[in-house]
């Protein structure tokens, strides 16, 4: 039996799910296939995927192949023209074991009698967030525990690649993780596609602090808790207060942020503007003194100018950025942001290149100040390893994976610290 081979592209989420059709296709199986798990957040998201195909099915040749994820999604007749694919398959059904079990051959044909394309209205889809799996990581576990969103900002095509909101509910996400923790996993990081809406279509509507002090209470042996991307602006007052008492609570967020001129963030539709992300983070450092941030901002959003621009590269003192995603605009059809004046591609080639500058700036004060410091660090490979703040951190020497050790820094290399 020869096992599908896999390839992800884009967020964590792709990847958790990625491990999740292992263990559909598995379970159905699906043999020698090959399948491509795409992202649909940028125009070049797109061209990679295509890309990837293209190559995978040379080194692959007379193999099936199968496309999903959010670019099949949101423009499966892109994908299922090219003559490369066999199917193509949604975002909801590629989580849904009977979709695997149609995929298995029926004689000499591998799909059968059915569709080339296998792609739902994604908004019609009600249920909680996807399929659960055991342990996805090797070292620190991520958990799933929201997908969807339901905001429309100007830029963003993933709402209709993922779908509304819809929440895992607190008691299924307590279980798994103590799951997590009894087969020796020290850290989880809770994950989804608009993390701080969780709970919003459960009963009660509870909120993204009340799952993260529920798990800390019910899951006492849980060494380290881990939030991904937040919206600053739809933080609840238990998760501050869960920032500022609990030390379990690792003390670091990456924060959707995007830009940092109020104009360009109400034209991207966004629900904060720029003070009230720098008051978010002064808020948060005096709960969490040492608390470190890093967030997403684009680079040549349509209509920006140089002084609109020079507000965003200011944003990252203002609010004390430590790492900075950078993102070149990249206009995606079907949104309204790519039908405004656009900023030429020069310019934004060279924002975004400013902007890295000045995260690299930002990351290399923050690793001066490590320099002498006592961290709990991750161990995740026999010589690296990330601390409390994760800070990349290189050893001198083998230290045992998946444990977490009180090391000393001792220095850095301009990009990780040296410990």
């Amino acid at each position: 039996m020869k096992p599908p081979v896999f390839a992800t592209l884009g967020c964590r989420l792709n990847a958790y799910e990625t491990e999740a059709m292992k263990e559909l296709a598995a379970a159905a199986g699906v043999e020698g296939a090959v399948v491509v798990n795409t992202c649909a957040v940028t125009a070049e998201a797109v061209r990679k995927a295509k890309q990837e195909i293209r190559r995978l099915a040379r080194e692959n040749p007379g193999a099936p192949v199968i496309v999903t994820g959010c670019a099949a999604q949101t423009e499966p007749e892109t994908f299922a023209a090219m003559a490369e694919v066999t199917k193509v398959i949604g975002n909801h059904e590629k989580m849904q074991a009977d979709t695997w079990a149609g995929l298995v051959p029926q004689g000499p044909d591998f799909i059968g009698e059915t569709e080339k394309v296998s792609v739902d209205d994604i908004m019609s889809v009600k249920e909680t967030a996807g399929h659960l799996i055991d342990g996805f990581g090797r070292h620190r576990a991520y958990v799933q525990v929201q997908n969807g969103c339901d905001h429309r900002c100007t830029f963003c095509i993933i709402p209709f690649g993922r779908g509304n909101s819809r929440s895992v509910p607190a008691g299924v996400v307590v279980e798994q993780i103590r799951r997590l923790v009894d087969r020796g996993f020290n850290e989880v990081v809770l994950t989804g596609v608009d993390l701080t809406s969780w709970g919003a279509d459960l009963p009660g509507e509870p909120q993204l602090g009340d799952l993260v002090m529920r798990i800390l209470k019910l899951v006492p042996d849980l060494p380290r808790l881990r939030i991904s991307s937040i919206d600053s602006i739809e933080a609840d007052e238990m998760l501050m207060q869960a920032i500022a008492t609990e030390p379990r609570l690792m003390p670091h967020l990456h924060l959707s942020l995007q830009a940092g001129d109020d104009m360009i963030l109400k034209r991207m539709k966004r629900r904060h503007l720029r003070d009230d992300a720098i008051r978010f983070c002064e808020e948060a450092r005096k709960l969490r003194p040492g608390i470190v941030f890093g967030a997403d901002i684009i680079a040549g959003f349509p209509t920006e100018t140089e002084a609109m621009f020079e507000n965003s590269l200011k944003l990252v003192d203002d609010c004390g950025l430590t790492f900075l995603h950078v993102f070149p605009y990249s206009a995606r059809k079907g949104t309204p942001a790519a039908r405004m004046p656009r900023v030429p591609g020069p310019a934004i080639k060279e924002r975004a290149a400013r902007l890295r500058a000045k995260g690299h700036e930002a990351l290399l004060r923050h690793l001066e100040a490590e320099v002498g410091q006592e961290r709990a660090v991750l161990v995740e490979g026999g010589r690296a390893g990330r601390t409390e703040y994760f800070t990349e951190v290189r050893f001198d020497r083998e230290m045992p994976e998946g444990t977490i050790l009180t090391l000393h820094i001792t220095g850095h290399d301009g990009e990780k610290l040296r410990a």
